[in-house]
């Protein structure tokens, strides 16, 4: 990627990537802040870009990662913003400017979970998609509440590994 196409895709990108990030963040400072900052890593990590990937799709997650990370660290939960559910991570309602975005990892969290043992892909869907309980899945699957943790321990891990660039999400969906 050179200057010309870097500027071209900030004067594309930009404004759009502050509206989502004050989504996360009520300051307009702040939001603008993560996106320059969200712009700087991709200037320095432009030789390493997955050129396979949408940079649309790259730089909204990324925002999103960096505002999760400020609520974080800032202490200012806001538990509808962070409690993620695996079906859509709601980020249907969060990214309604890059449906593509949703649909590419929505394409990428069927494709890791069709990698799982019948199983462990259905121990995790009653987890994440029935909200069920561990002792419940135990109880309806006749299996120890050991093996539904070691089902669901598997099949994070295999969507940590399938979903390596959106790991924020994941790391918040194994602290549910």
């Amino acid at each position: 990627m050179d200057k010309t196409h870097f500027e071209h895709l900030f004067r594309t990108h930009f404004e759009r990537l502050c509206s989502f990030a004050r989504q996360y963040v009520s300051d307009l400072d702040t939001a603008q802040d993560i996106c320059q900052k969200v712009f700087i890593r991709l200037w320095e990590k432009r030789e390493e870009m997955d050129t396979g990937r949408s940079i649309a799709s790259y730089l909204f997650t990324s925002v999103r990662n960096r505002c999760l990370n400020h609520i974080r660290d800032h202490k200012k939960y806001r538990s509808h913003l962070l409690d993620v559910e695996c079906g859509e991570f709601e980020i249907g309602t969060a990214i309604t400017e890059d449906h593509f975005a949703v649909e590419e990892l929505q394409q990428r969290i069927d494709a890791a979970l069709a990698t799982l043992p019948p199983k462990c892909r259905q121990v995790f869907e009653m987890s994440r998609y029935d909200q069920k309980k561990y002792r419940e899945i135990a109880d309806e699957l006749d299996i120890s509440q050991k093996t539904v943790e070691a089902h669901m321990s598997k099949a994070i891990k295999s969507l940590r590994d399938h979903l390596g660039d959106y790991l924020t999400v994941l790391i918040l969906l194994q602290m549910l």
